[in-house]
């Protein structure tokens, strides 16, 4: 396996981008820490991502020994929506190609992420005879099942479609996953396997409550309620925010003694109309004194504001897999999340946290005074938490992914010829 060559193709999510931002997230992360890992099994991995005005280098080599992020310039510099990148993926095949062939690069498999790459990644697989794996991260189907105000292009669905027949293998984060390639795009089940993300459990691991609030200057008695992820309407901030009025109406001296913090969003940003609605929402219920918007964070930061809090509160209406959940897990803080996607299948109810129904606000407030009032199954969350965690470190999802590489490239019917 040292010398598998791997194109990694993630058209619109870098990871080298600054996370927690408005389009930051569990994508990032997960091609990050995987490169990383790939990296330390000796594997030579080129990630080609779209160019910004951050990018001035012709790659960078910062993840690590064999592994190299690489710009390609489409569609100009400016920030593209998904929608707005699709036109201009023929150039960025141009470019992966001319990058390739300057380099003398020739790889053994291509590594596709979200839609965008998957329609390069056969464009690739058509050029260079080897064969892709395609990971879709969120499937548009999903969203527009979901989402009553950000529908999915029928562009996307539709080359979501084609790239199920085009790939050799799919990867799907979870069971639920898997059932909806199935149901909804009718894949072939010989063509899925089912491999989650993973978390890195050398910087998300249990820290003293008391230590981590002394960081970030909380209050030692002060009870925290926290949310983390990007500031969009999926993500159902405002139910939380809900829940919260919900709980000071029927335990105000709990309330009195608690804080929610939101972690996502830029507040200085006058442009984000899904945060200014957030803080118009708290200040209407008068919860001003008690939520906090504290911003994105980088990777680093997160611990203390996992280990602070009591709970992480993730209401989302739909999460394919839910990288957050296994972060706070991995750091011993138990979740109260919707029964949806990634999140029913990594929160165990009553043990590492509670499922609740999707848009809920009286039910999360209910779990919400449940977890509060009782410290002893508190403690026992946190050590469950952190013990199913372990399951999900980065080495063993690479194991299972190479796994997956391995049977691929041993097949005889893809040529690996030089390009």
């Amino acid at each position: 396996m040292s010398t598998l060559r791997i194109a990694l193709i993630s058209v619109h999510a870098s990871p080298l981008a600054a996370m927690g931002g408005k389009k930051t997230g569990g994508m990032n992360v997960y091609i990050q820490q995987l490169a990383r890992e790939f990296g330390r099994r000796d594997l030579q991995v080129d990630i080609y991502t779209r160019r910004l005005p951050s990018d001035t280098a012709i790659f960078d080599e910062s993840l690590g020994n064999g592994i190299r992020v690489i710009p390609i310039t489409a569609g100009g510099l400016q920030p593209l929506s998904p929608d707005e990148i699709f036109p201009h993926l023929p150039e960025f095949t141009s470019g992966v190609i001319a990058f390739a062939t300057r380099h003398n690069m020739a790889y053994d498999l291509i590594y596709s992420h979200y839609w965008l790459s998957g329609w390069v990644a056969n464009r690739l697989k058509a050029v260079w005879g080897i064969p892709f794996v395609q990971m879709f991260h969120t499937l548009g189907h999903m969203k527009n099942r979901i989402a009553t105000d950000s529908t999915s292009s029928n562009q996307r669905v539709n080359v979501e479609t084609q790239i199920i027949q085009w790939a050799d293998r799919i990867i799907a984060a979870t069971p639920a996953e898997y059932t909806q390639l199935r149901w909804l795009y009718r894949a072939s089940r010989r063509k899925i396997a089912i491999v989650s993300p993973g978390v890195d459990l050398n910087q998300f691991y249990p820290i003293p409550e008391q230590e981590a609030k002394q960081r970030l200057s909380i209050p030692a008695e002060t009870h925290v309620l926290l949310f983390v992820g990007r500031i969009e309407r999926l993500k159902g901030v405002d139910t939380a925010i809900d829940a919260l009025a919900l709980l000071r109406e029927h335990q105000p001296q709990l309330y009195a003694g608690m804080k929610f913090i939101i972690v996502g969003g830029n507040p200085a940003d006058p442009q984000d109309v899904e945060l200014a609605g957030l803080r118009a929402r708290v200040n209407a219920l008068k919860l001003v004194d008690h939520v906090e918007f504290a911003g994105a964070r980088e990777q680093w930061q997160l611990p203390d504001y996992y280990a602070a809090a009591s709970a992480v509160v993730m209401p989302s209406d739909y999460e394919s897999f839910g990288m957050v959940a296994l972060e706070a897990m991995a750091t011993g803080t138990p979740v109260i999340a919707s029964e949806v996607g990634g999140l029913a299948f990594l929160v165990r109810e009553g043990e590492t946290g509670f499922l609740i129904p999707v848009r809920d606000a009286a039910a999360l407030a209910q779990r919400m005074i449940t977890l509060l009032r009782n410290p002893q199954q508190l403690a026992k969350m946190r050590t469950a938490a952190t013990s199913i965690a372990q399951q999900y470190t980065w080495s063993t999802i690479a194991d299972q992914l190479l796994d997956v590489f391995e049977d691929l490239t041993a097949n005889p019917s893809f040529s690996r010829h030089k390009h």
